[in-house]
């Protein structure tokens, strides 16, 4: 993988680039639509390339390990043939299920033992296991497995889930180093920062991490639940000490807003559920703010979801995806998804377009209001 720095906003810390992989060419900063199963809910990848414009996805490993398993997708020489895209794959390690499916995990120095939600059986993911997996998974891009700390939690036990995270990533590195990819193209690994709200702990990490010289960095542990504040604090930290010339990724972030003042902070690639589970409950983003397509002030609303809007599908009325919606139809998933998944990625295509004009500073400050306003 390469990344090239194209342009730097002289008044912010946002920055233009371009990542380069066996599976092409993503401009940053971008946005991954999540496709945790391989799949990205309610959207085809027909969809996703036309419409919505993005030529990579994020892809769960622990999710693709339990269904449909590493026998077939060996089989099927890798994630990409699997599902049919021709695009850029990155897969998380399973680390934020660490976090997420917390009743279900035992940690251990070892690794992690899971009990599948789906059946209740017993699977134990290493740091090795985990860079195995996501070999036959085939990603492009690939995770280090981590601790995902939640907040709030107490500096010492954040030091304990960091030095942890520290001692499975070398031991990941490793086996990176020491393993080839399966399909002819080469795969990237990504450790991951931690060190929850604490800048002493982040300091650490980042710099822990950063003496690897891996070919990017990711910035875990954040929107979980923390003071936003405290996010784009940490975020400022350690993208202070990560190599300039090397991708940036915040994982798990987040609203629009988020989204411009990470950027504004020095991240490169974000990806987020957001859009699409937000889609599926009626919340749809817009150019001029949120709407919540399920009230009934939208019923004789038959102006366009969102005139200025990414997407043929923005064009259809309020007044019918309400109907759609209301009425349990599945297109009201579909038409939603696909809006608010164009909208995230062409703002993040507008972001590099003013950080490379050198308006990017002024354009955020007046755009910010706009998207969360609720209508």
């Amino acid at each position: 993988m390469e990344f090239t720095l194209e342009a730097c906003d002289k008044k912010t810390g946002a920055r233009a680039g371009m990542i380069t992989t066996g599976h092409g060419r993503i401009p940053t900063p971008v946005f991954m639509p999540v496709g945790t199963g391989g799949t990205v809910k309610a959207v085809s990848n027909q969809m996703l390339r036309g419409e919505v414009g993005t030529g990579i996805l994020l892809a769960n490993t622990y999710h693709l390990y339990l269904r449909p398993g590493m026998d077939v997708l060996r089989e099927a020489r890798g994630l990409h043939g699997f599902m049919d895209w021709d695009g850029v794959l990155l897969t998380d390690s399973g680390g934020y299920q660490v976090f997420s499916l917390a009743d279900n995990r035992k940690l251990q120095e070892d690794g992690v033992v899971f009990h599948s939600h789906i059946d209740g059986s017993r699977h134990m993911f290493t740091p090795e296991s985990v860079v195995d997996i996501q070999r036959i998974i085939g990603s492009d891009i690939m995770m280090a497995l981590d601790e995902c700390t939640p907040y709030p939690v107490s500096e010492k036990d954040a030091r304990k889930s960091m030095d942890l995270t520290h001692r499975w990533l070398l031991r990941g590195w490793e086996r990176y180093r020491n393993t080839s990819p399966f399909y002819g193209y080469s795969q990237s690994f990504f450790p991951i920062v931690q060190g929850s709200v604490f800048p002493e702990l982040r300091k650490e990490s980042a710099e822990f991490v950063a003496r690897l010289e891996a070919e990017g960095y990711a910035i875990g542990g954040l929107s979980v639940g923390e003071p936003v504040e405290e996010m784009y604090r940490m975020t400022e930290r350690v993208n202070a000490i990560l190599p300039a010339g090397k991708p940036r990724y915040l994982m798990g972030v987040g609203t629009p807003a988020n989204l411009l003042e990470s950027v504004a902070r020095g991240v490169d690639m974000f990806d987020c559920v957001m859009p699409t589970r937000n889609a599926r409950n009626g919340m749809l983003f817009t150019s001029e703010g949120m709407i919540h397509i399920r009230n009934k002030k939208w019923q004789h609303d038959f102006s366009a979801i969102d005139p200025a809007g990414p997407t043929s599908y923005s064009r259809y009325s309020k007044a019918y995806l309400r109907h759609l919606a209301v009425s349990n139809e599945i297109m009201a998933s579909v038409i939603a998804s696909v809006h608010n998944l164009g909208l995230y990625v062409r703002l993040l295509q507008e972001c590099r377009e003013r950080i490379i004009d050198g308006s990017f500073g002024t354009w955020k400050e007046q755009i910010i209001p706009k998207l969360m306003r609720k209508l």
